[in-house]
């Protein structure tokens, strides 16, 4: 006990499974990945990406099994937004590295699975069910209700995770049949995506009063409930921030292809006049 605080590990059988179950699925992508790349003479699939998982079910263990679980759920909405701020910042786009595109290839293999993947990564529909489902989850009443439910608070959280995956896809996913944007078309969809979730974390900060009163804040820790929605909506701010270091590579890439295009269109404008002067040159020999 801490302040009177429980800081016991707690291991929630369901998230246990999908725990499990997502380590299964990628050990299987990788394992069928070493045999094609091998049969083929190519590098397998890097330890960099290996370790990119790794990390990311490393934070996902801590997040959900944790102490910092059950002191989310009921004693602080700070640690709720860690929770939330490592799930669709860290661990998301960690999961999405460490997937090359072979480890995904079996979504693409059976008709069903493509359409589904295809649809629900589109750019548009991906930030709408992120944003959506992060938003409805945060409304007072339905954020209530999960905390008095852990059933509930765990969905919560598996939810946004999954659609931040979703989220991520069309910028940093490996399949790249399912993201064929132009670098401006991704820095606009990284820049729109982040506002629904930072407006609704500058109203935790601005506000000037607590939205979630159920909390029960130990008094040694001397914070307010409010100053604890607003040390979490500041936390929340983080992804913005995120979101302004991806589009910073992509604005440099853009460039370079500006660049490149430029590069291009001078040497045929001079390999033309080069051409054209020796049709002239030929022309006068003529004369």
């Amino acid at each position: 006990m801490f302040y009177g605080l429980p800081l016991s590990w707690s291991w929630n059988w369901g998230v246990l499974i999908f725990f499990i179950g997502i380590t299964g699925l990628y050990l299987c992508g990788w394992w069928r990945a070493q045999v094609h790349q091998r049969r083929l003479g190519e590098p397998a699939v890097s330890w960099l990406r290996s370790i990119c998982f790794l990390s990311a079910m490393g934070l996902f263990a801590v997040v959900f099994f944790s102490p910092m679980n059950e002191l989310a759920r009921l004693h602080l909405f700070t640690l709720h937004m860690v929770q939330a701020v490592l799930l669709t910042t860290v661990c998301a786009p960690l999961v999405l590295a460490a997937c090359p595109a072979i480890v995904l290839q079996p979504l693409n293999e059976l008709p069903v699975l493509r359409v589904i993947f295809r649809a629900l990564t589109r750019p548009v529909v991906a930030s709408l069910i992120f944003n959506l489902t992060f938003l409805l989850w945060h409304a007072p009443r339905f954020y209530t209700m999960a905390m008095k439910s852990p059933t509930l608070y765990t969905l919560l959280l598996l939810s946004i995770f999954v659609t931040a995956l979703l989220n991520w896809f069309p910028l940093i996913g490996s399949v790249r049949t399912a993201r064929q944007m132009s670098y401006p078309v991704q820095m606009l969809y990284a820049f729109l995506d982040g506002q629904p979730v930072d407006i609704y974390a500058f109203i935790l900060v601005f506000t000037g009063v607590p939205l979630y009163t159920q909390y029960m804040l130990p008094p040694e820790l001397g914070i307010t409930p409010f100053a604890d929605q607003a040390i979490a909506g500041a936390l929340l701010l983080i992804p913005g921030l995120v979101d302004l270091g991806v589009m910073s590579p992509m604005f440099f890439r853009w460039l370079g292809q500006i660049e490149e295009k430029t590069r291009q269109a001078d040497l045929r404008r001079l390999a033309e006049a080069e051409e054209w002067e020796e049709v002239e040159d030929e022309e006068q020999q003529r004369a």
